[in-house]
């Protein structure tokens, strides 16, 4: 699908759309709100379609480059909006603490949606490592695997967590 979209295919916009619209929308209506939300998620997906020639699939996922759109989208419309104010007199600028918060939230969705996307097996192996604080030696034996495999799904696990999230800083 990664592939299709950067080389334009027919339906690739539908089909990246319909696959993380929702990421994109979650984290512009946590951000900016319900009633910007659509329409900076829209522009997120066109601007990706326009500008698909700079996606490289072997760099990142298709999840993590539109996230970054959407965190660039999120962080103009801030910008816009301080503008705005200045303009009728307010004072006021996007502040570094404010743009490090964009991050952060648009971080949290990437792990979320890069678990959701892990097999069963190894979602229940990070879980029970990162949010229960079990050793491997613990996870191995409440889910009766061997331990190498308990090691194997979590480094694997990790590594495609830690990909997602590099392909959206870039």
């Amino acid at each position: 699908m990664e592939s299709a979209f950067a080389e334009g295919a027919e339906r690739a916009l539908e089909d990246a759309y319909l696959l993380h619209g929702g990421l994109i929308y979650t984290f512009c209506r946590r951000t900016v709100g319900e009633s910007v939300a659509e329409d900076i998620t829209q522009e997120v997906f066109i601007r990706a379609y326009r500008n698909r020639e700079q996606f490289k699939p072997e760099r990142g996922t298709l999840a993590g480059w539109l996230m970054a759109i959407a965190k660039n989208r999120v962080v103009d419309h801030f910008r816009a909006e301080q503008r705005h104010k200045s303009s009728r007199g307010e004072h006021g600028r996007i502040e570094a603490a404010e743009e490090h918060e964009i991050e952060r939230a648009g971080e949290r969705l990437m792990i979320a949606e890069a678990l959701r996307r892990l097999p069963e097996r190894t979602q229940k192996v990070i879980a029970l490592r990162y949010f229960d604080d079990l050793t491997h030696h613990q996870i191995a034996d409440r889910l009766k695997m061997p331990l190498g495999t308990v090691k194997s799904d979590l480094r694997r696990g990790l590594e495609q967590i830690r990909r997602q999230l590099e392909s959206a800083h870039e």
